[in-house]
């Protein structure tokens, strides 16, 4: 590992971007680092701005949802907090899966093992493959979908195919106006590397389609600083429409002959010359158009691989992927 480069004062020569929009701009923390704040009556998100996770108090205990590691033990703090306020109880009786990633799930184990798991029925097969002690697999699991019923309230999970995961659910809350949907919207951001470091590009892209038919006002989206609305979500959808629409422009105005042809019998050299010619012809003009108007825009790299990423998806699985050769 090499250590960053550090100009003459000694400073690290780090790379410097546009001010972050106040689109993309979280909550202020406090002095244990999170923000916790009530999304619909008794259903709170708490993040540390970057990484969110919810909980529901009820009469009869808690239900947590995810519970990512990077905010760990302040979950168990904002939720002491709150239900200290309302004269509730703080005992977690249930714990709900969004999906099986670490990122999201490593906290688990801090809740015990006297707690009710829930997860889609992939989600305890995948953490059953990855053995991982930090993240107990589900008691409980379903296929489809699953009411969850606590203390007179109501959750229901539903899983419509893969999109960010395998097993990534959406978790509805009828009576809190909400939906929780993890890792393929980000409120007032791009996705990172690779559209959020997906499995399936047709499926991430037509996820917020589905989310959206769904009746809901706030969005617990998983990430960064603040709950998402429906206009989020439209945000999200146009940014990967231009990249969509970009890059079926590349891939048809990008001549890959002269390239192949520089490089001779190293085709390797040919493909990774053609490859990366229609990655930056598409996502130029993307940078260009979102740069000051969501967060990580003028982070090149991640909307260049999430390019990348979409363009490989056009030609391999919605085709074409070039002319017939004649």
């Amino acid at each position: 590992m090499t250590s960053p480069a550090t100009g003459a004062t000694g400073a690290l020569d780090l790379p410097e971007y546009a001010p972050v929009p106040a689109i993309a701009k979280g909550a202020a923390l406090n002095e244990h680092g999170y923000h916790v704040w009530q999304v619909e009556r008794n259903l709170y998100a708490v993040t540390d701005n970057v990484y969110m996770s919810a909980f529901l108090t009820t009469p009869d205990g808690v239900v947590i949802f995810d519970a990512p590691p990077n905010i760990g033990h302040n979950i168990r703090r904002a939720v002491d907090e709150i239900t200290a306020a309302n004269g509730l109880t703080s005992q977690v009786t249930h714990m709900v899966y969004s999906h099986h990633h670490c990122d999201h799930q490593g906290a688990s184990s801090l809740f015990g093992g006297d707690i009710v798991r829930i997860g889609h029925e992939e989600t305890r097969r995948l953490l059953l493959r990855d053995d991982d002690p930090a993240r107990p697999v589900p008691d409980v699991t379903f296929s489809d979908s699953y009411t969850l019923e606590v203390g007179g309230e109501r959750v229901e999970l539903a899983w419509h195919g893969p999109n960010h995961s395998p097993d990534n659910i959406y978790i509805h809350f009828p009576d809190h106006d909400t939906l929780m949907f993890i890792d393929v919207v980000n409120a007032g951001w791009i996705p990172i590397y690779n559209l959020n470091l997906s499995d399936d590009v047709i499926g991430y892209t037509g996820a917020p389609a589905i989310a959206l038919d769904y009746p809901w006002t706030h969005l617990i989206s998983g990430h960064l600083g603040r709950v998402a609305t429906r206009e989020d979500v439209a945000m999200h959808q146009q940014y990967i429409a231009d990249i969509e629409a970009s890059s079926r422009e590349a891939l048809a105005s990008v001549n890959p002959g002269p390239l192949f042809g520089h490089y001779g019998e190293n085709v390797w050299a040919g493909v990774s010359a053609y490859l990366d010619a229609v990655t930056e012809h598409a996502a130029a003009p993307v940078i260009a158009k979102y740069t000051g108007v969501l967060g990580g825009a003028d982070i090149e790299v991640y909307t260049r691989t999430t390019t990348f990423a979409i363009m490989q998806s056009i030609r391999l699985d919605r085709g074409p992927s070039g002319p017939v050769h004649p």
